[in-house]
């Protein structure tokens, strides 16, 4: 299995798959409603929402530095604002989560190996060890899913306890 092959099977197990630490993000994700994906249920917290459209605009980030983009945020901002409750609305960003995905899948797939160790353009200073390659910032989006993947099942047992 070549290093690609590895990545994009633990994206894949982590996105839809059936990752060893427990339920995947569409395993989670499935059967909210935009009423609970919106909701506070912790002060101060964001909502599940706000934790998919966080999610969604990273990836695409990772995916835009993979194909040579100078780094930076992504292009809706850090936190964009979920628009409401809106079931259409919510599907959409379900949509698009389930999209920015499957465009890194397959930009992975159609890549060599040997690009996993190119640097990520950025303003960092590598000789100072602030440079990122490129498998370190997929490394960094797996891990970035797992972890509010996390936040998103503990609002979800919140809201339907």
């Amino acid at each position: 299995m070549t290093r690609i092959e590895r990545l994009v099977d633990q994206l894949e197990r982590a996105f839809r798959g059936d990752p060893w630490y427990g339920a995947s993000v569409l395993r989670v994700l499935d059967g909210i409603t935009a009423e609970t994906a919106a909701a506070r249920p912790v002060r101060g917290a964001h909502s599940i929402w706000e934790l998919v459209l966080h999610m969604t605009g990273w990836k695409r980030e990772v995916l835009a530095r993979f194909r040579g983009a100078t780094a930076g945020e992504p292009v809706g901002g850090d936190w964009p604002a979920a628009p409401g409750r809106d079931g259409a609305a919510w599907r959409a960003a379900l949509a698009d989560l389930t999209a920015a995905h499957e465009e890194l899948i397959a930009e992975l797939r159609g890549s060599p190996d040997a690009v996993l160790d190119a640097p990520v353009r950025d303003e960092r200073n590598p000789a100072l060890g602030t440079g990122l390659a490129q498998w370190q910032t997929l490394q960094g989006i797996l891990q970035h899913d797992i972890y509010h993947l996390g936040q998103i099942a503990l609002l979800k047992r919140a809201l339907t306890a």
